[in-house]
């Protein structure tokens, strides 16, 4: 996933808003339907990419720093600076440490959890992008988009000097990836419209899965419990794929410039830069519905929700197009200050 000042494709997205007519509609009335609920106006400079959530805190990546936000008051509680272009963030709590993957440097920033100091970086590859902790091999696991790499780094590993302990060719430029969390982690590999499963035990590539009908999977979730993988597609497609032998179990139609998709309470949820979010119901383990297609904002294209699956974060931003609608050039400018946390609840 590219920050959003390198965003490939948005400056199309004014022309889908005011063509694409998207209503939240619900399926089923005994499901309250999801709403906007509050905007928290953040400001600040900078971009943004990924956003995680952990234990009420909201982690959000700005291209040169990366916020801390209390998701309960909505206000800021810690700036970290020192990144190039970061891209995400994850915790591993057990360490008390935070790590962002730098793209710009390819490498990993290490932040203290309390007190939000720098630890020091850790070299991972070039164009170091999505990032998750994986808890069965204990590794905080790094995509590498540009060289084509998983970076595995152990979560105690010293932030001065210290190595990565595994290193895995993905054969492609990886996006994101989600753990199953007992030995096997699945990776959208975006220009070869595949997933590659990693055996975490031995960090090789294990299966290449293909995602068709879906095209450029960006973002991807699970449902651990039935083994279904959620992989939001740029062809504008939801796909949901066995964890087990990558069949196709069904695919949905969302919005365009889907950057992140997530499991929580039997509902999938797409996030689209186009203004959707479209939520899905798993019916059973094969079955799927749509549940909602609910209107959100321009460029609110990745997302955080809670463990219970209420609350939903999406960072978004006023944006310009310099220059006009070009089509070779169609990268939008964040308008300064105006950053903000849309909360989507039922």
């Amino acid at each position: 996933m590219k920050n959003l000042v390198r965003y490939s494709g948005v400056a199309i997205l004014a022309v889908l808003l005011a063509t694409s007519g998207h209503l939240a509609i619900a399926a089923q009335a005994d499901s309250p339907p999801y709403a906007m609920a509050a905007t928290y106006k953040i400001g600040g400079d900078g971009g943004w990419d990924y956003v995680s959530l952990s234990e009420g805190r909201l982690y959000v990546t700005r291209t040169t720093h990366t916020m801390e936000i209390d998701v309960a008051t909505g206000k800021v509680v810690a700036d970290i600076a020192g990144q190039n272009r970061s891209h995400g963030v994850a915790i591993v709590h057990e360490a008390r440490r935070g790590f962002i993957s730098d793209g710009g440097s390819g490498s990993v920033l290490i932040f203290d959890l309390k007190t939000h100091e720098t630890l020091g970086k850790v070299t991972a590859a070039a164009d170091a992008d999505g990032i998750i902790y994986d808890r069965a091999s204990n590794r905080v696991l790094v995509m590498c988009g540009d060289a084509h790499q998983m970076v595995a780094i152990a979560p105690d590993v010293n932030p001065n000097g210290g190595k990565p302990s595994a290193t895995v060719d993905l054969g492609g430029s990886p996006e994101f990836a989600v753990s199953d969390e007992n030995g096997k982690v699945y990776v959208n590999i975006a220009d070869k419209d595949e997933v590659a499963v990693i055996d975490t035990k031995q960090m090789k590539v294990i299966a290449r899965w293909p995602t068709a009908p879906g095209q450029r999977p960006t973002g991807m979730s699970m449902d651990r419990a039935t083994r279904r993988l959620f992989i939001g597609c740029r062809n504008k497609k939801l796909i949901v794929m066995n964890a087990d032998d990558g069949k196709i179990v069904a695919d949905f139609p969302i919005g365009a410039f889907v950057d992140a998709t997530a499991f929580r309470g039997g509902l999938a949820f797409a996030s689209c830069g186009d203004g959707t979010l479209t939520i899905i119901r798993e019916v059973s383990a094969d079955k799927f519905e749509v549940a909602q297609v609910l209107k959100t904002e321009l460029g609110a294209r990745t997302m955080a929700v809670d463990p219970s699956g209420v609350m939903i974060y999406l960072p978004t931003a006023d944006l310009t197009f310099p220059g006009g609608f070009n089509p070779a050039h169609p990268r939008p400018v964040p308008v300064p200050g105006t950053f903000r946390i849309l909360v989507v609840t039922q």
